[in-house]
């Protein structure tokens, strides 16, 4: 009776049963309860900046990550790529990290609009580290916030068990092998230099009255390009505030009678923040070239620079105004006008301009050196004020109410200065300044992230929407587009800069190891048995024979 059974059993392996398993296989996975899909999640993540400004490395300098992920904690090896929260991070753990791990992954603060000033504090000087520190050779990635993420960071942190951990060397080894981890892939190849840079510098103008070439042009500038360690979004309070103060004024120069004897010009710059080099192009095109210039004999420039943040308003300037000449009247203007609407203190900053260092304070010094007075107005007292260069830059409470009486005190100024009046206000109702205007404008420019690497090219959507929006305002408006020096470049770019993060749940390294030598046993033990099935089955006959018998 065994012995038929098992020739059916024979039977069946040599027939159908191949086929069978073929269908009952796939249908076991898709009603096991572990679902694959949840051992693999993808996050979007932003590469920390890379550039090259006069020849010095700036940021990581690698992009590609397979690495199996570990905490703060328990990484050890430069096959480990760490995974953290931004808070948890220190300066001294960065330059540790960066000189041992393979790749480092940064999660940003769930309520990033929420942070104490300890926590703000404390990331801005971690943002200053990587940036302004020596160059990072690993690849380093900005992530958001997101719940998966956080239960991947509690099992780094918890439920990962390392061999720090056991209390024998067995018990190591088997902590090894039963341990779950996680696998982290960004899948791109190595960041190359972007070679079709275009960076573009938006101008238009508004003409007073009279003879256009002989009147004094006055000149508004701000730059619409962020910065910080990654390309996150950011405030956009400049480009918000020299918007509204062009509807204001288009109107007032649409009618001839309300026209007065100053041009205005508009000037928006790409990047800003790269030492000011949209300012420094344009510049250059303008005042070296063969075309006439719309700045020649500006009587002053205005530079706009982070104008939401606090309630004071300092006018930063590289030499002091003449009391007569136009900054000295627009300064006294903006003092008046503030102390009428009681909204606002205007206070002077005059810092000389120190050509030995490698980047300029302000964008004004870019126009002081080309012999022009300027100034630049902004809400900051400081050049070196962390949150110029920092991914906290964002809107926040109390900035739009900020926002709009500093552009109703600069609007006043500006008006009483060019039609040369003492006390009246000029922009009453209906021609007043639009709260939801500015607030429209800086939600769109804050939505989407800013940095120069990303808008340095010929098309860019942001560049055309100011192109548009200026128009509907300025007369003339051009777009100008500068490359860098092809020989001796100013600023270098490099590609990806955003990238999709894979986190798989695997086995430790060593698991592999020791299911290997297990189907290595296994595989034996078949071989064994199927080589020496004939025997086998002599055995089983006889065996069955003599029981018979008995």
């Amino acid at each position: 009776m065994w012995l038929e059974e098992c020739d059916s059993f024979a039977e069946l392996c040599r027939g159908y049963l191949p086929y069978y398993l073929l269908i009952i296989l796939p249908i076991f996975i898709i009603i096991s309860p572990v679902n694959p899909v949840s051992a693999s999640h993808e996050f979007p993540v932003y590469r920390m900046h890379q550039y090259d400004l006069h020849g010095e490395p700036h940021g990581c300098r690698n992009a590609p990550i397979s690495l199996e992920a570990r905490s703060l904690t328990g990484w050890s090896t430069s096959r480990h790529c760490v995974v953290t929260k931004a808070l948890d991070l220190t300066p001294s753990m960065f330059h540790s990290i960066k000189n041992k791990a393979g790749a480092l992954i940064v999660v940003l603060p769930e309520k990033i609009n929420d942070l104490t000033l300890e926590e703000q504090q404390h990331i801005m000087s971690l943002e200053e580290s990587m940036m302004f520190g020596p160059e990072t050779t690993i690849p380093v990635y900005f992530a958001s916030w997101h719940p998966d993420f956080q239960m991947i960071l509690d099992d780094l942190s918890n439920g990962f068990i390392t061999d720090e951990k056991a209390g024998s060397a067995a018990e190591a080894m088997l902590n090894s092998v039963s341990a779950s981890g996680y696998q982290v892939v960004v899948p791109t190849g190595q960041a190359l230099v972007k070679t079709d840079v275009k960076v573009a510098t938006l101008h238009g103008k508004l003409a007073g009255t009279k003879v256009e070439d002989k009147l004094p042009t006055i000149a508004l500038v701000t730059h619409y390009d962020s910065t910080g360690v990654a390309p996150v979004n950011s405030n956009a309070s400049g480009v918000a505030m020299l918007l509204e103060i062009a509807r204001l004024f288009s109107t007032l120069y649409s009618a001839s009678r309300s026209r007065p004897q100053y041009n205005l010009v508009f000037i928006i710059t790409g990047t800003g923040k790269i030492n000011y080099q949209g300012s420094k192009k344009w510049l250059e095109d303008q005042l070296d070239g063969l075309e006439g210039s719309v700045i020649q004999d500006a009587a002053y420039v205005i530079c706009l620079d982070t104008v939401s943040t606090g309630n004071n308003l300092y006018v930063h300037v590289s030499k002091p105004p003449k009391e007569n000449s136009t900054g000295g009247l627009f300064y006294k203007e903006l003092k008046t006008v503030s102390e009428s609407l009681n909204t606002t203190t205007i206070e002077g900053v005059h810092k000389k301009i120190n050509l030995a260092d490698k980047t300029l304070a302000w964008e004004h010094e870019r126009y002081s050196m080309r012999r022009l007075p300027a100034a630049t107005l902004s809400t900051l007292k400081n050049h070196e004020d962390p949150i110029r260069t920092t991914i906290l830059d964002l809107i926040k409470p109390g900035h739009i109410d900020r926002l709009h009486k500093h552009t109703q005190v600069v609007a006043e100024a500006l008006a009483r200065h060019i039609y040369n009046l003492s006390s009246s206000q000029i922009f009453t109702d209906p021609l007043d300044i639009s709260k939801e205007s500015l607030s429209l404008w800086f939600d769109y420019l804050a939505s989407q992230p800013r940095a120069a690497p990303l808008l340095a090219d010929k098309n860019n959507m942001l560049v055309n929407t100011l192109k548009e929006s200026m128009a509907r305002y300025l007369g003339d408006v051009k777009v100008t587009l500068h490359t860098p020096d092809k020989q001796d470049p100013e600023f270098v770019f490099y590609d990806i800069t955003k990238a999709i993060l894979n986190v798989y749940s695997v086995k430790p390294a060593v698991f592999d190891l020791f299911l290997t030598i297990a189907i290595i046993v296994y595989l034996g033990i078949v071989y064994t048995i199927v080589h020496n099935f004939p025997y086998a089955y002599s055995l089983a006959i006889r065996l069955s024979v003599k029981n018979k018998t008995l």
